[in-house]
C-alpha cells in the first residue's frame, strides 16, 4: 500500500514540473514535459487544433518540449483547469474567456452582447493592438496568453418555441454559463437567467426545468442538446473568443528562445482553428436541419442591443475601450 502510494506522489510530480529523458547516444530529447488541459472531445475543431499546437512545439523545438494534451475533461472543467494553471498544477490549457473574465476583470469587455458587427469585426480586433493589449493583461494573474482561438457566435434554442422577437424571450428560464456578465445579458432581455454547469444542461432541457440555453452550432450538437431542444433562433448575442493560456510558472522554467516559438505557433495556430470551426459549422448547420430542428435567422435586432444598453453603462471605466472596439 505504502509502496503504491510513494509512486502515485512520485508520478505527479514528474507530471507537474516536467522532465528530461535520454536517448541512447544521451542527448536529451526532452527538456520538459507538460500537460495541456481540454474541455472538448478527441474529434472537436478546437481540440484538434490543439493538437496541432502541441505537435508543432514538439517539432520546432526539436524536441526540447514535450506537450501532452488531456482532452474532454480529462483534468477538470474549464473554471477548475484555470485555477490549476494558476497555481502552476496544469502547464498550458485553451479556455473559454468567459470563466477566464471572473478573474481578469477587464476581460468582461469583450464579454458584451453585440458588441461585434460580425465574426470579421471580431478577428481585426483580436489580431490587433487591442488583441495583444489582452494577451498581455492575464499576466498580472499569473498567466501567459498565447493566442486566440474561435469559438462561433452564440445564439440561443428552446424546447417549445422560437425567439423570433424580444418579447419571446420574456419569462423563460434560460441555461447561461458560469458569468456574471452573462447573467446580467440574459435577464436584460428578459429572460430568467438559470446557471448551470455545460454537463447539466441536457437533461435540464429534457424534464423542461430550464426552457433553452444559448451556445454555437458545435455545442449545440457534440453535447447532443438538438435531440431535445427543436428551435435554434439565431441573434449572435455574443462572440466569445478562447484563448490559449500557459502557467506564468511553467514559463519560468523555458528558455527564452523556446518562449518566443511557443508563443508564435500558438498565434500561427489561430488561423488552423478558424477554418476547421468555419468548415465544422457548415457541416453541423446541415446535422441540425436533419435532425428536424428549426432554424430561424433574427435579422433585426434593434430591439435586442437597445435592451442590452443598460449593461455597458456598468462599465464606465471601460468606455474608451470599449469605443475603441466598437470603432475598429
Amino acid at each position: 500500500m505504502y509502496k503504491r502510494i510513494l509512486l502515485s506522489v512520485l508520478v505527479i510530480i514528474v507530471l507537474v514540473a516536467g522532465c528530461s529523458t535520454k536517448q541512447e547516444d544521451g542527448q536529451v530529447k526532452y527538456e520538459n514535459t507538460f500537460r495541456m488541459a481540454e474541455t472538448h472531445p478527441s474529434n472537436h475543431p478546437t481540440t484538434i487544433a490543439d493538437n496541432e499546437f502541441v505537435r508543432r512545439v514538439e517539432e520546432e523545438t526539436e524536441g526540447r518540449i514535450k506537450i501532452i494534451l488531456y482532452p474532454n475533461k480529462e483534468l477538470g472543467e474549464e473554471s477548475e483547469v484555470i485555477d490549476q494553471v494558476g497555481f502552476g498544477a496544469i502547464d498550458f490549457t485553451r479556455v473559454s474567456i468567459a470563466p477566464l473574465s471572473e478573474i481578469v476583470e477587464e476581460m468582461k469587455v469583450l464579454l458584451l452582447p453585440y458588441l461585434y458587427e460580425d465574426g470579421d469585426h471580431m478577428w481585426r480586433v483580436l489580431n490587433g493592438e487591442i488583441g495583444d493589449y489582452f494577451l498581455d493583461k492575464v499576466k498580472e494573474k499569473g498567466y501567459v496568453g498565447l493566442g486566440w482561438f474561435d469559438a462561433g457566435v452564440r445564439s440561443f434554442y428552446t424546447i417549445d418555441k422560437p425567439i423570433k422577437t424580444l418579447d419571446d424571450l420574456k419569462g423563460l428560464n434560460i441555461r447561461v454559463m458560469e458569468s456574471s456578465l452573462m447573467l446580467d445579458m440574459i435577464e436584460a432581455l428578459g429572460a430568467n437567467g438559470i446557471m448551470l454547469s455545460y454537463g447539466q444542461v441536457y437533461s435540464s432541457l429534457q424534464t423542461g426545468a430550464i426552457d433553452g440555453a444559448e451556445n454555437n452550432f458545435a455545442s449545440f450538437v457534440t453535447a447532443s442538446h438538438l435531440e431535445v431542444a427543436k428551435y435554434y433562433s439565431v441573434d449572435e448575442h455574443v462572440r466569445i473568443p478562447e484563448i490559449i493560456i500557459a502557467s506564468e510558472k511553467t514559463f519560468a522554467k523555458i528558455s527564452l528562445e523556446d518562449q518566443e516559438i511557443i508563443k508564435r505557433v500558438a498565434k500561427e495556430i489561430t488561423e488552423y482553428q478558424k477554418e476547421l470551426w468555419e468548415k465544422r459549422d457548415l457541416e453541423l448547420k446541415q446535422v441540425i436541419l436533419d435532425a428536424g430542428v428549426e432554424i430561424n435567422y433574427i435579422e433585426d435586432k434593434s430591439e435586442f442591443i437597445k435592451a442590452v444598453e443598460p449593461i455597458y453603462e456598468d462599465y464606465p471605466e471601460f468606455k474608451e475601450l470599449i469605443e475603441k472596439i466598437k470603432n475598429q
